[in-house]
C-alpha cells in the first residue's frame, strides 16, 4: 500500500512526463508545424528538434512541404467550334509558406483541383478543336500561368500541370480520319499535278534550247561554207593569174599542168556519178594531149607570136615513151 506522499510522488513524476512530451516537438524531414499560442498563430517548427510552451503554445497544423501531385479528374469541355471533348490531368504543386497554406485558404487541396478545373474548361473552350489536339503545350503553359498567379497568396507554387487525355467522340474522330484522307490525296493530286507541269515545261525549255543550239550551228556552218567557198574562189583566182601570168612568160608547163588538173578531176567526177549508165571515153595520153594542142591554138590566137612558141611546145611529143601515146600519122600511097 502506498502511502498519501507515494502517490504524490507518482502524480507528479507522471505530470512531469506529460510536460515533456508537450514541451519537445520532433518534426520529421520535409514538414513543417504551426505553432498556435492560445489559437493564434505564433511562428513555424522546422524539422528537427523544437521546444514549446507547454498548456499555453500547441502545434496548429502540420504541412508537407515537398511536391505533391493531384489528379485532376475528367472534364467535359465544349471547344470555340462546339466540338465537344473529354479532358483531365495532373497538377503538381509545393508548399512554400506553411503558415499562408494553414490559415489562407481552407481545404488546400480541393481548392487547387477547383482552381485548375476551372482554369482547364476556360482555356480549353477558347480554342478550336485542331488548335486543341496540336497545342497541349501552350494549354498547359497557359493554365499553370493562370493557377500558379491564383494560388500565389496561399503560399503554395503550382510547378507544373500536365494535359494527359483529350478524347473526341468517336464520330467525330472518324469525321477527322476522313478529312485527313481527303487532304492528303488533295495534298497527294497537287504534287501529282505540279510534277506533271514541272516536267513538262522543262521539256519546252530542252526543246527550245536544243532548236536554239540547232539554229546556231546551222547558221555557223553556213558561215564557215561561205567563207571556204571565198577561199576557194580566191585560191583558184590566184592560181588562173599565176597560170596567166605564167602563159604571157612563155612558161608552157603551167597550162600543161593547169588543163591537166581539170581534166583529171572531170574523169573523177563523171566515175563518181551515180547513175548507172556506161560512158566510153577514151583515156589515152594522146587525147590529154590533143586537149593541150586545142588550148594552144587558142592560146596562139590570143598571144600572138608567143602563142605560136606555145603551140609548138604543147605539140611536140615526149622524147621517151610508149609509141602508143604518139598521134596518127597520115601513110603516102606510093
Amino acid at each position: 500500500m502506498l502511502s498519501g506522499s507515494g502517490i504524490f510522488v507518482l502524480v507528479l513524476l507522471f505530470f512531469a512526463i506529460v510536460v515533456l512530451f508537450s514541451t519537445i516537438k520532433t518534426v520529421p524531414q520535409g514538414y513543417n508545424y504551426t505553432v498556435e499560442k492560445f489559437g493564434r498563430y505564433t511562428r513555424t517548427l522546422t524539422p528537427g528538434l523544437n521546444i514549446i510552451v507547454p498548456f499555453i503554445e500547441r502545434v496548429g497544423r502540420k504541412l508537407n512541404m515537398m511536391e505533391q501531385v493531384l489528379d485532376v479528374p475528367t472534364q467535359e469541355v465544349i471547344t470555340r467550334d462546339n466540338a465537344s471533348v473529354a479532358a483531365d490531368g495532373v497538377a503538381f504543386y509545393q508548399v512554400l509558406d506553411a503558415a499562408a497554406a494553414a490559415y489562407e485558404v481552407s481545404g488546400l487541396e480541393n481548392a487547387i483541383l477547383n482552381l485548375v478545373m476551372t482554369n482547364l474548361r476556360s482555356v480549353m473552350g477558347s480554342m478550336d478543336l485542331d488548335d486543341l489536339l496540336s497545342n497541349r503545350d501552350a494549354i498547359s503553359e497557359k493554365i499553370l500561368r493562370v493557377v500558379d498567379q491564383a494560388a500565389n497568396s496561399w503560399g503554395i507554387k503550382i510547378t507544373r500541370i500536365e494535359i494527359k487525355d483529350i478524347n473526341p467522340p468517336k464520330n467525330l474522330v472518324d469525321s477527322m480520319a476522313r478529312q485527313m484522307m481527303a487532304e492528303r490525296e488533295k495534298r497527294a493530286e497537287i504534287l501529282e499535278a505540279e510534277g506533271s507541269r514541272n516536267a513538262a515545261i522543262l521539256r519546252a525549255e530542252g526543246e527550245k534550247q536544243s532548236q536554239i543550239l540547232q539554229a546556231e550551228g546551222k547558221r555557223e556552218a553556213a558561215w564557215r561554207e561561205a567563207e571556204a567557198r571565198e577561199r576557194l574562189a580566191e585560191a583558184e583566182a590566184t592560181a588562173t593569174r599565176v597560170v596567166s601570168e605564167a602563159i604571157a612568160a612563155g612558161d608552157i608547163q603551167a597550162i600543161n599542168y593547169f588543163v591537166a588538173q581539170k581534166y583529171t578531176e572531170a574523169l573523177a567526177k563523171i566515175a563518181a556519178a551515180p547513175n548507172q549508165r556506161v560512158v566510153l571515153m577514151p583515156l589515152e595520153a594522146s587525147s590529154l594531149i590533143g586537149s593541150i594542142a586545142g588550148i594552144a591554138e587558142v592560146a596562139r590566137a590570143t598571144f600572138g607570136e608567143a602563142g605560136q612558141s606555145v603551140s609548138r611546145t604543147v605539140l611536140r611529143p615526149p622524147a621517151s615513151g610508149n609509141r602508143a601515146s604518139e598521134p596518127p600519122r597520115e601513110r603516102s600511097e606510093s
